[in-house]
């Protein structure tokens, strides 16, 4: 969990401001459009209002901007003052603030430019956290607060256009996946007749881990129904700055809003990719995984350092009566089982195997050395912790069962299951997985393969450094191919995990045995490696081949 405390005074604010070339080229395509009015929601130091004025329209007569920063609104109201042709205003108030009351009236802005704030909702102040509420509200949009500042900046943005208004916005890449951008999503789809989001296939703000797209949005006009067409097109290297936006908006391929099914990751496909992976869901021994098995979070103790531990803390407390075998980190399983060979192994390397469990005993049956340690953990205030002051006695973890097979929550190259042989508990890091109507055994073993890594990539979301994550609702949707297998592949594919083999090597390797026997030719195989390790590359911010959009 990250807590407000701990983090630095940039993050709380969002400000990772948009650089010259950037702004620049956002700026030349809104201009394409002759807009009279511009909005800028969150103008830092002025970028984008410097963009324009190097432009020098003479179809602009007037830019509103909004800076909740006074010394940063200080700075924007110099530059603009400096060789403007057009009227400039900017109110040193919060955007949303600003807009609340406008949302109700006719839009008054032919283009929106704009780099928002990224914030995440704990971080926001309450005042804040209630305006983004009441955007969504104000749209019928279903609200998270697991939403970020940038979601109802936009939403607020793309009200306030009028009818084939452009916006254009340098926005987190999680746009395409995250949960609780969906209701953004959503939106543009239903009031813009074309979007078209540009990749870039590098980090291009050095200050942060997280990976930005440029948003190329043209409102609908007339304002009628109907859904967006959209595209994503990754932009390589830097020096495509240089060019033109419109180009890339006249140019790419589009496909219809509802063919994205929710995520717009299915748009980092090529038609002929879409088309087979469409096919294939309906392949009789391809199921969704939640046909299959179910998916319950792991156990949350509230306190790890105090209920997971080594065999040196049992040991010096003399805790062995309430000590179990547990998993939950990638460093615990190297492969896809976990039995009592490779927990014997972990005990020796002194990581934490052992999770605490004092049931429902109450404190006074419990051993001296056990209520030492207890009194331990309250002197470092563990009880006061949210998940521990809930329950009663807070030593006393619920929810605690083992499940025949467990999932960490995040993965490098692709996800795996692993078979837990020892029946060991899993803490919050991991999913407990239990097979319905499938051998345990065979589903951890077909798991491994190009169609079910491939639909990981769709469903799941990254954020910085690359690593893969799902939450229950993404694994739930993953396709999974399950045909009967021996033991002996089960022991192959733990052996490969664990060697050095490419992971390309070890899909390959598993789809010959599970996927073709089950019809799929090799060339399909091939289609949906190559997909996956597309959509690999452009997480881990890795290189790889590009591939061209087929007209076909």
């Amino acid at each position: 969990m990250n807590f407000r405390a701990l983090e630095s005074e940039q993050k709380l604010r969002g400000g990772y401001y948009t650089q010259p070339d950037m702004a620049l080229f956002l700026a030349r395509w809104v201009l394409e459009k002759k807009p009279k009015a511009i909005l800028e929601p969150s103008c830092g130091d002025g970028a984008f209002i410097q963009a324009v004025a190097d432009l020098r329209p003479s179809c602009v007569r007037r830019v509103i901007a909004c800076e909740i920063q006074p010394a940063e609104a200080k700075k924007a109201s110099e530059r603009a003052r400096s060789g403007r042709v057009f009227e400039v205003c900017v109110f040193v108030d919060d955007f949303l603030k600003w807009s609340l009351p406008r949302l109700c009236g006719p839009p008054e802005f032919d283009a929106v430019l704009g780099n928002p704030p990224f914030i995440r909702y704990q971080y926001l102040d309450p005042e804040l956290q209630d305006r983004s509420q009441q955007v969504f509200e104000q749209f019928g949009l279903p609200f998270t607060k697991h939403t970020n500042a940038w979601v109802p900046f936009v939403i607020a943005s793309i009200a306030q256009l009028r009818p084939g208004g452009r916006l254009a916005m340098v926005v987190p890449a999680e746009i395409l996946h995250v949960l609780h951008a969906q209701p953004l999503r959503d939106y543009l789809l239903k009031e813009c007749a074309r979007i078209l989001v540009l990749d870039p296939d590098d980090i291009w703000f050095s200050d942060t881990l997280q990976g930005v797209v440029f948003l190329l949005a043209e409102k609908r006009d007339p304002p009628s129904g109907g859904i967006a067409e959209i595209s994503v097109v990754p932009l390589r290297g830097r020096d495509t700055l240089n060019g033109k936006a419109g180009e890339y908006f006249a140019g790419s391929h589009y496909l219809c809003g509802r063919e994205v099914n929710g995520k717009w990751m299915l748009a980092l496909l090529t038609a002929c990719e879409r088309a087979l992976l469409s096919h294939l869901a309906e392949h009789p021994h391809v199921h969704p995984f939640e046909a299959i098995a179910t998916v319950d979070v792991g156990i949350v103790t509230g306190a790890n350092k105090f209920f997971l531990v080594p065999d040196s803390v049992v040991s010096e407390h003399a805790l062995q009566q309430w000590a179990h075998p547990m998993f939950g980190r990638s460093e615990h399983v190297a492969g896809v089982i976990y039995n009592k060979k490779a927990h014997e192994e972990n005990r020796r390397k002194g990581l934490p195997t052992n999770f605490i469990w004092f049931q429902d005993a109450l404190f006074a049956e419990l051993s001296e050395s056990a209520r030492r340690y207890i009194k331990r953990g309250q002197n470092q205030n563990l009880h006061q912790r949210y998940k521990c002051r809930i329950r009663s006695p807070w030593y006393s973890v619920p929810s605690v069962y083992a499940s025949p097979i467990g999932m960490l929550k995040r993965s490098h190259h692709f996800p795996r299951l692993v078979l837990n042989r020892l029946k060991a508990f899993t803490t919050d890091t991991a999913y407990r997985i239990t097979p319905n109507g499938v051998d345990a055994s065979d589903l951890v073993s077909c798991f491994v393969n190009s169609l079910t890594a491939l639909t990981a990539e769709i469903e799941g979301r990254h954020y910085g450094g690359g690593v893969l994550e799902l939450v229950p609702s993404e694994i739930e949707k993953m396709l999974v191919p399950i045909a009967g297998r021996s033991r002996d592949s089960l022991q192959e594919l733990d052996e490969a995990i664990r060697s050095d083999l490419a992971p390309e090597d070890v899909l390959a390797a598993q789809d010959a045995r599970i996927l073709v026997p089950m019809g799929f030719s090799a060339a399909q195989c091939q289609d949906l490696r190559q997909a996956w390790t597309r959509l690999r590359h452009r997480r881990q911010r890795t290189e790889c081949p590009a591939i061209e959009e087929s007209e076909d």
